[in-house]
């Protein structure tokens, strides 16, 4: 479902962003290397991975901050399998890496953000305090 979500947001900034900046974005190969661009992208790309979480940890029964994690975990191993795809020359090592990494707090987030949600009585899963 994320990677769905992601790809459609991409089909459909994608064009956008080429119509509104022609001058800074005159082709589709500018949209990779653009340092705005590649920001939007991470953020959108982040934003869908939480969402993940926050459906992995409602379909869950119980525990569901694991389950977000896990999902997050599953994420970032598709990442550094992508990582050593032919098409992966868009982006460098570190940039996949730290993708990669931040899939895991980025999912644990959203299951965070539906256990807070839950009803008080419906067994919430610990989370960890805030300072």
């Amino acid at each position: 479902m994320l990677t769905v979500a992601s790809f459609a947001i991409e089909a459909v900034v994608d064009p956008v962003l080429l119509w509104a900046f022609p001058q800074a974005l005159p082709d589709a190969t500018m949209l990779r290397t653009n340092p705005w661009v590649v920001t939007l992208t991470y953020a959108y790309g982040l934003l869908c991975v939480a969402a993940g979480g926050y459906v992995a940890a409602r379909v869950a029964r119980r525990l569901p901050i694991r389950h977000a994690l896990a999902m997050g975990i599953v994420q970032g191993m598709l990442t550094i399998a992508a990582m050593f795809s032919p098409e992966s020359g868009h982006a460098s090592r570190l940039q996949w890496i730290l993708i990669a990494g931040l899939s895991v707090p980025a999912a644990v987030a959203g299951g965070i953000f539906f256990n807070r949600r839950r009803k008080p009585d419906a067994g919430l899963e610990e989370t960890p305090a805030r300072a």
